[in-house]
Formats: structure tokens, sequence, C-alpha cells
């Protein structure tokens, strides 16, 4: 893995690299999610069931959650979807100054 020098990158490039790091482990998590998942799937299988005969729920149907919409400007780990409540920290930025759009989700 190639080494980055923090210290030489600007505060801007910082906080995309941030989001950047941020929205690769989401990506890795749900691709690891994705395995796991085909994996039961195929031992199930194996076994002559479903996946939804053994756990009596229909993985494929689940409802997703939506995606993110909205990050927090500090810490993109902070994410809203735009649906029901806000959260206190999208109220907070907004109370102090900051646009609905600055907080996109790049």
């Amino acid at each position: 893995m190639a080494e980055i020098d923090l210290g030489a990158l600007s505060l801007s490039e910082l906080k995309k690299l941030e989001k950047d790091v941020a929205k690769a482990i989401v990506n890795f998590q749900e691709q690891q999610r994705q395995n796991a998942l085909a994996a039961a799937e195929a031992a199930a299988r194996e076994h002559g069931f479903s996946l939804t005969e053994l756990t009596g729920v229909n993985v494929k149907k689940a409802k997703a959650a939506s995606p993110a919409k909205y990050a927090h400007p500090e810490n993109p780990s902070l994410t809203w979807s735009g649906r029901g409540r806000q959260p206190a920290w999208f109220k907070e930025a907004i109370e102090g100054g900051k646009a609905a759009e600055e907080l996109l989700v790049a």
C-alpha cells in the first residue's frame, strides 16, 4: 500500500481523503456482507434448504436502508438519509449558518 504524507496535504485534500476513506469502508463492509450472504445461501442449498427456510427471514426482500444524503462536516461517519427527524448535528449546522447543500454527501 502506498504511504501518504498527510502533512503535505491541504485541509481540503485531507477532508476529501477522509470522505473517500469513509466511502471505501462502507463499500468494503457491504461487499463483505454480500460475500457472507452468498456463502450462507450456498451452505443452505448444500443441505437442501433455502436461507429463508432456515432463518424465517426473506433475505432478498428485506428493505434496504436509505442511502446517506447528508454527512456531518467534520465527522463523515455521521450521516442522515434526509428522511425522518433531523439529527442534532444537522440542526446545529443549519442554525450555525451552513446551507443543507453544503452537507450533501459528495
